[in-house]
């Protein structure tokens, strides 16, 4: 296969004066269509794909309900306090934050302020930034390899199943991925921007590039810098302008990244602690040992309250578990691709590594700012640096996480078939098409028949379609422009025929909790006994983590949330209590030990609850003397038994409140809840 590399042609986007006149076109038709010097079918193809997008994503939107009740008690209160929103509370009156820093919060927050605090104003941020998502990264592919590609790129994104999955859905990484696709935006402007000046072109879009990246650091901290080693390569690489200018550049986008998330750092880390809420998740109520510990180095090794190596809150692991594995399974390069993940994000992963290999070879010899191949170098740093720490962390990891995946498979896949197809005169180029196809079918294949009780047909279908569609590829060209489009029609519809119905089965199911799964049955955060994966005989069935049995946890594991935001607990929903709430005009009309009940109530009342020691219950806030203080002073109303604290311990500042106000006040029984009413002390 030859290495020369033809470089895509770059056409002026803007009609030549007098050119659309004198073809008869008026201001709408160039609207809808592109301009001259495009094909008429660019743009009404990307609106096509976008009107599609935005159906898939926005369709029964709110059949999922408040989906992970955690964070959209945390966008309620948001929605109720400015301070709330600012810190990212869990609370309105402001106790204790989230374990994430509030960017996503914001959006949700504010959502709920301008359009009134519902599901649907929770959900619909996230499903418009999944349509923003796809049109940007169909623009950023095309800057550099053109339309085609660029749709295709988006078309992939759009229909990988845990996209579809996470846009639906209000956990974090529905902002995190725009963010990331932003910043690769903004890069690919840098690389093609000329300029030999500090200030030039080519600085401005890479600093913009790291403020995106920033964002995405306060959206879900330190993931966000995986995409850095690829874009910054391919900028050091491609870019225009004089190495010393390159490498300046580079510097001044690293001070974006540090002045544009530092500057939240330092609010909170200055803000009198005793006038802001507990930061959720952090041993010592900072934001930065946040990011570093629970959010950042335990993610990757375990502990610092991950329920990796070392256990559940960081101690010893529970008997016949070495490090908690199940959620995404054991850590490895085939983690992408077990039960756990693979229905996630892997359809077209083989794909993906396929072309990547063959692109970086086509381009070997280009010249140093070949924009093919700086694309190439830009998606490809992205894969391979996210998907190695997915597959080999050793805490939490869950496998939505995958969705930042989903940009860099879209954008490869594309960019090789197009580089691929022009040149398939040449054997090795129809072979390598072959294999990426005839691969996509047989990994399609597996997949589906993980679960083969659902369209039993479809598996088949789109093995046989693949392997003739790879045939009929080695066989070449007839010369025959017709002949070649129904091929890759062909190629279009058994590639993603699996992926696809997987991602509808997808938007038309509810999901909940803190570990949603894609596919054709409702995915929930827990099967029985609280662990995770889907009930048994269902068609998202997870395989159980060692030690565990059928209803029960592992010896060791309480019944509880999983590690990242869990289910909700019956109080939450409990009528006769939630009625009692309303009542109160308290700062906290409620507190109870963790968010599994408090989210609910929150939710269900629109008041302000307590999640004593934050999400697992371990967080040490609010302390006794704090509680005490708050009951004296009439700011608690009632006090909840029954919530779920999987990280404390008998000295947990969670444990010695329940049991102070258990020896101080009276219990009484609500529905079906144990409740204390904390304006009335037992008299001695």
């Amino acid at each position: 296969m030859t290495s020369t590399v033809r470089r895509p042609e770059v056409v002026s986007t803007e009609p030549v004066a007098g050119e659309a006149a004198g073809r008869g076109e008026t201001r709408l038709a160039r609207l809808v269509f592109e301009p001259i010097g495009q094909p008429r079918w660019a743009r009404p193809g990307l609106l096509a794909l976008l009107a599609v997008t935005a159906v898939l994503y926005l369709w029964d939107l709110t059949n999922s309900g408040w989906a992970n009740e955690y964070y959209s008690a945390a966008a309620q209160a948001g929605s109720q306090s400015w301070k709330a929103l600012l810190f990212g509370s869990f609370d309105a009156g402001n106790a204790i934050t989230v374990d994430k820093p509030p960017a996503a919060l914001w959006v949700m927050g504010l959502s709920g302020k301008l359009l009134g605090f519902s599901q649907w104003s929770v959900l619909l941020p996230q499903a418009l930034m999944g349509v923003a998502s796809v049109g940007l990264l169909a623009a950023t592919v095309r800057r550099l390899s053109g339309p085609g590609a660029g749709l295709l790129a988006g078309a992939i994104t759009a229909l990988t199943p845990v996209a579809v999955l996470i846009f639906r859905f209000d956990n974090p990484d529905a902002l995190l991925v725009l963010l990331l696709v932003a910043a690769a935006y903004c890069t690919v402007r840098a690389i093609e921007a000329t300029g030999g000046r500090v200030w030039s072109a080519p600085t401005g879009w890479l600093m913009l590039a790291g403020v995106a990246v920033s964002f995405g650091f306060l959206t879900k901290m330190m993931q966000s810098f995986l995409i850095l080693p690829g874009l910054g390569l391919a900028f050091l690489i491609a870019a225009n302008s004089p190495l010393r200018q390159r490498i300046w550049a580079l510097l001044l986008a690293c001070v974006a990244v540090v002045a544009s998330a530092g500057w939240y750092i330092a609010l909170v880390e200055l803000w009198p602690a005793d006038s802001r809420p507990f930061i959720g998740g952090s041993t010592d109520n900072s934001l930065w040992q946040l990011a570093i510990g629970y959010n950042g180095l335990g993610r990757i090794l375990g502990g610092s309250g991950n329920m990796g190596p070392g256990g559940p809150g960081g101690g010893d692991a529970p008997e016949g578990m070495s490090g908690f594995s199940g959620f995404s399974g054991s850590s490895g390069l085939t983690r992408l691709f077990n039960a756990q993940m693979g229905a996630e994000i892997s359809w077209l992963l083989p794909a993906a590594l396929i072309g990547l290999a063959a692109g970086l070879w086509l381009t070997r010899c280009a010249s140093r700012t070949d924009r093919t191949r700086a694309a190439f170098v830009l998606w490809g740093g992205w894969l391979l640096v996210t998907a190695v720490t997915f597959s080999y962390m050793g805490g939490i990891v869950h496998p939505y996480y995958t969705v930042a995946l989903a940009p860099a498979i879209g954008a490869l896949v594309a960019l090789s078939v197009r580089e691929l197809w022009s040149r398939t005169a040449h054997p090795a180029a129809r072979l390598t098409l072959a294999a990426m196809a005839a691969g996509t079918g047989a990994w399609s294949f597996v997949l589906l028949n993980r679960t083969p009780d659902w369209l039993p047909w479809l598996r088949w279908t789109v093995l046989i379609g693949s392997i003739l569609v790879a045939l009929a590829v080695i066989a070449g060209a007839r010369g025959s422009r017709c002949y070649a489009v129904v091929l890759a029609m062909a190629g279009l519809l058994f590639g993603l025929g699996g992926a696809s119905a997987w991602a509808v089965a997808t938007a038309t199911q509810p999901h909940s909790g803190g570990n949603p799964l894609s596919g054709p049955s409702s995915s929930q955060s827990f099967g029985p006994g609280g662990m995770p994966g889907g009930a048994p005989g269902t068609d998202n069935e997870r395989p159980a983590p060692p030690g565990a049995t059928t209803g029960s946890a592992p010896e060791g594991i309480p019944t509880a949330p999983s590690a990242e935001h869990g289910p909700t607990f019956t109080s939450g929903t409990d009528t006769e209590l939630v009625t009692l709430l309303e009542q109160s005009n308290a700062r906290w009309a409620g507190a109870t030990l963790g968010s599994g009940s408090a989210a609910g109530l929150a939710l269900n009342s629109g008041k302000s609850v307590m999640a004593i020691g934050g999400f697992t219950g371990g967080d040490d806030s609010p302390t006794l003397t704090q509680f005490q203080t708050y009951v004296s002073t009439g700011q608690v109303g009632y006090f909840v038994e029954g919530g779920m604290a999987m990280g404390g311990n008998a000295d947990s500042s969670g444990s010695q409140i329940a049991a102070w106000v258990k020896s101080h006040f009276t219990a009484t029984t609500v529905g079906g809840s144990t409740v204390y009413d904390l304006s009335r002390p037992v008299t001695a």
